[in-house]
């Protein structure tokens, strides 16, 4: 049986996956105090990236190119498709095209057999969240209370945030996309994924965790972001009690991270910070 290419993907214009860069070379106008100069840069990339379960097409989001073996596991396990890494029976990205890449996933038969009663499109748009959706039932997915949280050590996050820049390569040269970076409590950057959205990233950085065998009360996220409703959902359902965001919550976020038991801190710049949820781990 062959899978089906939603994406129209051609033999022709077939490549390596790693020959798909994660950036694009430009020339722009550069306008500064009434002079206008005309120079080269680099902007981030994002393309069309198809999860195929079982040989059925079931996502496309637009993505950046990169870490996408990690991508797929954390989306698969954040989205509820698989609750446990090694349900992941294969993944292969694939090729990629002009229309954009497939990533082909081969899941356990009970897996695929709930994915197929509860499926649905969706249609991705950067920093979306939630998108294609089909109806409010679907959000019904129950809260799961994180069992142990990290306590960080005193200053850790305030050294976290100043180490994590020079772990954003993409946002060095683009400056854009966004970073999910894992943390220990120490304050030490472990590991640090990069996306054009924000949930991309934390699909990425969870991915990556689960395959390398992580414990999630040994460390906490920090996410270069706001910290949305899905943001706080994936984190929750990967374990993870502390997420740390730059920006601001939403109102939807503080209440799923209330209810799960999480510490959810907003508006984090250096040592100063906005607790919002169970702030026992950062204060106590």
């Amino acid at each position: 049986m062959e899978c089906p290419l939603p994406l129209s993907l051609t033999p022709e214009d077939d490549a390596p996956i790693e020959d798909w860069p994660d950036q694009c070379p430009v020339e722009v106008h550069q306008l500064d105090g009434g002079q206008v100069v005309r120079r080269a840069d680099r902007v981030i990339e994002e393309v069309p990236v198809a999860l195929v379960y079982n040989c059925i097409s079931h996502a496309v989001m637009l993505a950046t190119p990169t870490d996408l073996i990690d991508f797929a596991l954390g989306f698969s396990l954040t989205e509820g498709i698989l609750r446990s890494a090694d349900e992941m029976l294969d993944c292969d990205p694939g090729r990629a095209g002009e229309a954009g890449i497939e990533i082909r996933l081969s899941i356990s038969g009970w897996r695929f057999a709930e994915l197929k009663e509860r499926r649905r499109t969706l249609s991705g748009k950067t920093g979306c969240g939630l998108c294609g959706v089909e109806s409010l039932k679907a959000l019904e997915r129950p809260t799961t209370r994180v069992r142990r949280t990290c306590r960080p050590a005193a200053g850790a996050i305030g050294r976290a945030l100043a180490e994590l820049p020079r772990h954003q390569h993409l946002f060095r040269e683009t400056g854009g996309g966004h970073a999910a970076a894992w943390i220990d409590a120490s304050g030490c950057v472990e590991l640090v994924r990069e996306d054009v959205g924000r949930h991309n990233a934390l699909d990425k950085l969870i991915g990556a965790l689960y395959r390398q065998g992580f414990k999630p009360h040994d460390g906490f996220v920090i996410c270069t972001s706001r910290a949305s409703f899905e943001m706080v959902q994936k984190t929750m359902t990967a374990g993870i009690g502390l997420l740390v965001a730059v920006s601001a919550p939403t109102g939807a976020a503080v209440r799923l991270a209330d209810e799960a038991g999480m510490t959810l801190v907003g508006f984090a710049r250096g040592e100063r910070m906005l607790v919002y949820t169970h702030p026992g781990p950062i204060l106590d």
